[in-house]
């Protein structure tokens, strides 16, 4: 009998479709006795475990029919105009999907192909690269910090060239965990309305701000200034639960009629009980359930950096977050968080090395941690082995 050659039936998109480093990574936090930095998961304390239970007993019993059936690709009607008010959008502009990596897929369908130029930052969000890689594009990318990207170095990027899209995360950035300032998201947008360039906002983390207000949108500030050119992507997987898989785009209907058009496609539709569901939660008691969410991450936020300003050792530089679920770390030139990966890893303790969020290459003495999942007590231990690692590296590298 022959066996299959399995690659060589393989299209040629498919040697794009790399696995995520993130994912393979999360294997080796598994082993027991590893406090993992890792994942960007959220804070399962905060799941309304009771409450979806109750939510979804009932929606079975009384709306059985409707939430266990085919629904439109557009997504459950009611949840639509729920986004749409509390963004201040027509429904009609809002498109459910199965999270928000869904939506980056279905942006690379529409926009992207083989050569194709696509703007980012510099590092970006991991899931971002993986989905805009499977099309084949050209990669122009710009550094950021803790207040967004380089805008001179923007600007230089769109006089060389226009791309597809400019793709930003302005609030908390993942990883660099950044927060672009109100006016420089103003100037972002000069840019690019002078361009006459599309803006895909990736919105995760929106309601993750530590301070006393959240920040007007880029989406915000361009429907404001009449411009309609940016893309706006968010999630309740924050606020609710990621297990749940529902997350929204939002944009002018000749875009969302191409993205709905790809979606049908992929899924035909998000899962209409997850999107009833989530509804159903919304509901009631929102205003609470962010607070407590936002009261949580700040805890742990400064949790870690406590530990952080206690243990590490010179050389080292990091970001003071002001939202969201993670830190970002520059270690000394030269060092290598691959090389710390193993060494932190013997210590029982993981996180992300930063190369891969660079879609260009580079990063290769940057890492990112996550506070959401651990307690004060583990975030403080976790970090403790953290600074022996680099500790026992720091001597090889200065010989």
């Amino acid at each position: 009998m022959k066996p299959v050659d399995w690659s060589s039936l393989f299209g040629q998109g498919a040697e794009r479709i790399q696995a995520s480093t993130i994912r393979e990574l999360l294997k080796l936090t598994q082993r027991p006795g590893i406090l993992s930095f890792a994942g960007g998961l959220p804070a399962p304390e905060l799941f309304p475990k009771e409450e979806a239970a109750e939510a979804a007993a009932k929606l079975l019993r009384e709306r059985g029919e409707v939430a266990l059936q085919y629904g439109p690709t557009e997504g459950y009607a009611p949840l639509r105009a729920f986004v749409g008010a509390w963004l201040g959008v027509d429904p009609e502009e809002v498109l459910i999907t199965t999270g928000s990596q869904q939506a980056l897929d279905l942006l690379g369908k529409v926009f992207l192909e083989e050569g194709s130029p696509v703007l980012l930052e510099a590092p970006s969000y991991l899931g971002a690269i993986q989905a805009f890689r499977a099309y084949g594009p050209r990669f122009l990318t710009v550094p950021t910090g803790e207040e967004g990207p380089d805008l001179e170095a923007l600007r230089e990027a769109l006089l060389r060239e226009r791309p597809r899209f400019l793709y930003l995360i302005p609030s908390f950035q993942n990883p660099a965990s950044g927060l672009m300032p109100l006016a420089k998201r103003q100037k972002l947008l000069e840019l690019v309305t002078e361009a006459g360039v599309v803006v895909v906002e990736d919105d995760a983390y929106r309601e993750l701000y530590f301070g006393e207000r959240r920040l007007p949108s880029l989406f915000e500030l361009a429907r404001s200034a009449g411009y309609e050119g940016v893309i706006y992507l968010s999630s309740f997987s924050k606020i609710l639960a990621p297990g749940l898989r529902v997350a929204f785009a939002v944009a002018p209907k000749e875009a969302l009629k191409k993205l709905v058009q790809a979606k049908q496609g992929v899924d035909l539709h998000t899962p209409t009980l997850n999107q009833m569901l989530v509804l159903e939660l919304l509901k009631e008691g929102l205003p609470a359930r962010l607070e407590r969410v936002r009261r949580v991450y700040r805890e742990k936020a400064q949790a870690m950096l406590e530990a952080l300003d206690s243990a590490m050792p010179q050389g080292v530089r990091y970001t003071r977050p002001q939202g969201g679920m993670f830190v970002w770390m520059e270690l000394p030139e030269g060092v290598s968080s691959e090389e710390l990966f193993q060494k932190a890893i013997a210590e029982g303790v993981a996180f992300v090395p930063g190369g891969p969020f660079f879609a260009n290459g580079g990063g290769e003495n940057t890492l990112r941690l996550s506070y959401a999942t651990m307690d004060r007590a583990r975030i403080q231990e976790g970090v403790k082995r953290l600074a022996r690692a680099l500790e026992s590296l720091l001597p090889l590298k200065a010989r």
